[in-house]
């Protein structure tokens, strides 16, 4: 999808905003799908039409499948954290989230029928750092993951799990931030 780093602003319809706090609540609060990966980690993908400015969320997929831990994707993640996640309450082991390839193929599929495209992914920080007490921001390893993919990361900021935060970076830069306006 060409342009997206020239969007002005992304528009988050009122209801994807609630699909996505409910799913990282639910994450939080222990509540898992059937098939779904257990563990305090929510991400999923929001798309939308090509070629838009500002850019409309028309969708957003919570996903069920980390196979962070799952051959050969452990060996890539466990190398990505060693060189660039930073120290935290949480083991890097334990960090990290890789979709499932099929679960991403059946998005893909259903967005096609409709001429859509997915545009970003979101996923939450949850354990406040020192220097970054909501942890809203992109962390070095969301950039180093996000480079070159021509997408959003969305952050969700879930330290407060009652008042949840979202922020977008193309790319997962801080410094090419994208208003969201949740309407």
């Amino acid at each position: 999808m060409p342009g997206l780093d020239g969007v002005s602003r992304i528009i988050l319809p009122q209801r994807q905003w609630e699909t996505i706090s409910q799913h990282c609540r639910r994450k939080l609060d222990g509540d898992y799908l059937p098939g779904e990966t257990k563990g305090p980690k929510a991400c999923g993908l929001l798309v939308g039409a090509p070629g838009t400015n500002p850019l409309l969320v028309k969708d957003v997929f919570p996903l069920k499948k980390n196979v962070r831990n799952q051959e050969p994707y452990k060996s890539y993640m466990d190398t990505m954290m060693e060189q660039h996640a930073f120290p935290s309450k949480t083991p890097l082991s334990k960090r990290g989230w890789i979709t499932d390839p099929e679960e991403m193929k059946q998005v893909y599929d259903a967005i096609d029928q409709d001429d859509l495209v997915v545009f970003g992914s979101y996923h939450m920080h949850i354990v406040p750092w020192k220097d970054d007490p909501v942890r809203d921001t992109p962390t070095t390893l969301d950039n180093v993951l996000a480079q070159g993919s021509n997408l959003f990361s969305f952050i969700v900021s879930a330290v407060d799990p009652s008042n949840l935060k979202i922020r977008a970076f193309y790319e997962g830069a801080i410094e090419k931030e994208v208003d969201i306006l949740i309407q």
